[in-house]
């Protein structure tokens, strides 16, 4: 998959939050202080190159639509940097936010229990 600069992964944001939307409500819901009308068009011709983003014509108007979900964009992008800084292991991920004190006892703990969730599902 094509990794999304900062500023694209900024109007991917947006179209994940608004779903189909037209360029002037996507300007409008970019935090501030807000592109130009044209920074915004230049970067939807780019998702749209990159198979992000979809355009459906209305008359004289495009309607954007985000292509691929926030979860599936997140769910590789995860991988990609687990794959890249962690050796694949998200244990080393886990390791390294305890060392960093990123993650608490009772996040952990959490975590265990959504796991043991997740493998042994009730029937």
């Amino acid at each position: 998959m094509k990794t999304l600069t900062k500023a694209e992964e900024q109007v991917m944001q947006v179209l994940w939050k608004l779903n189909r939307s037209f360029l002037r409500d996507i300007v409008d819901a970019m935090p501030n202080p807000k592109p130009h009308q044209n920074t915004v068009a230049t970067l939807l011709k780019i998702l749209v190159e990159k198979e992000f983003v979809n355009i459906t014509v209305l008359g004289r108007q495009h309607q954007y639509s985000a292509l691929i979900s926030k979860e599936e964009y997140s769910r590789k992008t995860m991988k990609q940097m687990v794959k890249g800084y962690f050796e694949g292991s998200f244990s080393n991920v886990v390791s390294f936010m305890v060392k960093d004190n990123n993650i608490s006892i009772e996040e952990l703990e959490s975590l265990l229990q959504q796991i043991k969730k997740q493998q042994n599902p009730k029937k």
